[in-house]
């Protein structure tokens, strides 16, 4: 399957959560393999499509599911609008429902905001993998954001933003902007000084969103702590949906086994 555009969309097996703030949708790819943790990876800003294709690259090794948050995508309404602690309540309980054991717990973009809240005290995360973290200090501001992101998609490849716009629809306008304004309000500083488990940091190195200074500032907060860099932008799993691959199954390997 493809969006007509992009690179291709694996096939997913999609399964639903009535969770405590709505029901949620997840896709999964691959199969559960032994002594390999499953990866559980969180939409970016209102879209979640777009990871497909990422997806698909860590379902060669293990079983992934791509986590989509209520409100957008395919998962159902909440009841009011969440903020980022919120979020990751949802995804939390998610994981907590799901019971598949020690997993990495991976964010891409606004994900990794919601990600990390997530992973914070969570037994059944065994690392976590920001890819494009957000928001830098030097972007924290609705002017400040909105400029780095018009010069971060001068190099994105082109039908990227197309593949947006069906669930840019669906979550609406209203809560779009909700939706910026609470990540640009929320600190993932704070998030990952709690953190107790590894911490890979992936920065795409054409990326204008997010400063190197800064994955690297991240990376420092949590004891077992790394930051890399692959090439691209800030979508970087879109057009090379390995480049995070394996990196993210090195890390595997690293935290033990699937128990």
């Amino acid at each position: 399957m493809t969006d007509g555009g992009g690179p291709p969309f694996p096939q997913t097996v999609t399964t639903y959560h009535d969770g405590i703030f709505g029901r949620m949708r997840s896709r999964a790819v691959g199969r559960p393999r032994p002594d390999v943790p499953e990866v559980v990876l969180v939409q970016g800003m209102a879209v979640a499509d777009y990871l497909l294709p990422g997806l698909g690259a860590f379902g060669q090794w293990t079983r992934a599911h791509l986590v989509e948050l209520p409100g957008f995508a395919g998962s159902g309404d909440p009841p009011h609008e969440l903020d980022v602690k919120e979020f990751g309540r949802c995804v939390a309980d998610w994981l907590s429902g799901r019971a598949l054991g020690p997993v990495i717990l991976a964010g891409h973009s606004s994900g990794t905001q919601v990600a990390a809240r997530a992973a914070v005290g969570h037994t059944e995360v065994a690392a976590v993998v920001l890819a494009s973290p957000t928001v830098d200090p030097v972007a924290r501001g609705w002017l400040r954001l909105l400029t780095r992101w018009r010069l971060d998609s001068r190099h994105e490849p082109p039908g990227l933003g197309e593949s947006h716009h069906p669930e840019w629809r669906r979550a609406g306008l209203r809560r779009l902007v909700h939706t910026v304004h609470v990540h640009l309000n929320d600190a993932l500083e704070d998030s990952l000084a709690q953190l107790r488990v590894p911490l890979l940091i992936i920065r795409g190195r054409d990326d204008r969103i997010g400063t190197v200074r800064w994955a690297g500032q991240l990376a420092s907060l949590v004891e077992e702590g790394q930051c890399i860099e692959v090439a691209g932008a800030h979508t970087f799993p879109w057009l090379d949906p390995q480049a995070w691959s394996e990196p993210v199954r090195r890390l595997a390997a690293r935290v033990g086994p699937h128990q």
